[in-house]
């Protein structure tokens, strides 16, 4: 017995045509309703992740007043930061101690820790490399080459301007010669990034040593080899205005740029066509890197992996959307160095481990993890 099917045009054809195209377009559709309540959950928690990093970063204050010899109760810094704050004189000597030493680290800490989570953020996403870094891009040792051939050769009375001016120079000089080394022979990839960023490095850490060792045995000279290794130690109220500006001015000019940031993950390819010039992009962005990196080396010594660990924990949370991900990073940033600086003085009281220490110990582990699952199969 033959069965006849409907031809094509017959009410059941039409009829099956336009339950299936009423299926896919309620798939559409509530796809369509979904994406807004995603982006609005993402939003929300950014915003409660800001927030809760934020209060990490009060908390850290409080401790790094509080840790030390001499310790002091939460309420007796908070009553000196208060005094501090609207130019009450100080009597006890203690108190002298904590507003003029220990609090303007916690705050360096803080400056400086969400300087490097915005930096690696950036990072990652102009070289389109999960292992970018300040550090292992050559600008942390070419930031600290500079401020150290300044100090050894500039004048003293202009030591306050020229080291941050010397360290951006030396850490623009960084990553431009990674970049030119990646791309000698054929595009840079990001293994051949990291690989150039390493040698880069290693040269500009062995010229800093030669410029320490030839300037012979002065006595800011001797203590650079303990600022290399990074140190908010000697914080003082007056050196966090340049860093503040920086960081502000930075992260504004950031977020308007956030959607052309995303843009370069697609591709150059792909953003020359939503409308991005990325060549001219990536210098405005390195060029933005580059300060904010001199003036981080210039104030607190050359901190490493805080740029390649931070962004990496809170693309765990808040996606890859650079307007969610830059000021997330930069808070928290900020709460895990201020705590990192804090666990430096505890561990072996009175004397205290360089912060430079903590968060290479940190970081080496969380680059080791990332060469192994986020490198398989390109060697």
């Amino acid at each position: 017995m033959k069965i006849l099917r409907p031809a094509a045009g017959t009410p059941a054809d039409t009829q099956s045509a336009r339950t299936e195209s009423t299926g896919a377009g309620r798939s559409e559709a509530a796809r369509a309703v979904r994406a807004p309540r995603r982006h609005r959950a993402r939003d929300a928690l950014t915003a409660a992740l800001v927030i809760g990093m934020l209060a990490l970063v009060v908390a850290g204050f409080g401790a790094s007043g509080m840790v030390g010899s001499g310790e002091r109760s939460l309420i007796d810094v908070l009553g000196i930061a208060y005094r501090r704050a609207w130019g009450v004189d100080y009597v006890p000597d203690g108190d002298l101690l904590v507003a003029e030493l220990r609090l303007p680290r916690g705050m360096l800490a803080a400056i400086i820790g969400a300087s490097l989570g915005l930096v690696g953020c950036v990072l990652q996403a102009v070289v389109r490399n999960p292992l970018a870094d300040s550090s292992i891009l050559g600008g942390t040792s070419g930031a600290a080459l500079g401020a150290v051939g300044v100090i050894a050769l500039a004048p003293g009375a202009a030591l306050s301007l020229a080291i941050p001016t010397g360290a951006f120079a030396g850490a623009g000089v960084g990553f431009a010669l990674t970049i030119l080394l990646a791309s000698a022979r054929g595009a840079a990839s990001p293994l051949k990034l990291v690989l150039a960023g390493m040698a880069v490095s290693f040269l500009l850490a062995a010229l800093t040593d030669f410029v320490i060792i030839a300037a012979g045995d002065d006595r800011k000279l001797r203590s650079a080899i303990f600022w290399q290794l990074g140190s908010v130690a000697g914080a003082q109220w007056g050196d966090m205005l340049l860093p503040v500006f920086v960081l502000v001015c930075g992260i504004a000019y950031l977020l308007v740029r956030a959607r052309r940031l995303d843009t370069l993950a697609f591709g150059d390819h792909t953003a020359h066509a939503l409308g991005t010039h990325p060549g001219r992009l990536r210098a405005e962005l390195i060029t933005i890197c580059a300060l904010i990196v001199g003036v981080g080396v210039a104030a607190a010594g050359g901190i490493g992996f805080v740029s390649l660990v931070i962004p990496h924990a809170v693309r765990l949370v808040v996606g890859t959307a650079h307007r969610r991900l830059l000021p997330a990073a930069a808070a928290t940033g900020a709460a895990f160095l201020t705590w990192a600086d804090v666990v430096s003085r505890v561990i072996t009281p009175p004397s205290e481990i360089p912060l430079g220490v903590i968060t290479a110990i940190i970081g080496s582990t969380v680059f080791a993890v990332l060469m192994i699952t986020r490198m398989r199969g390109t060697l």
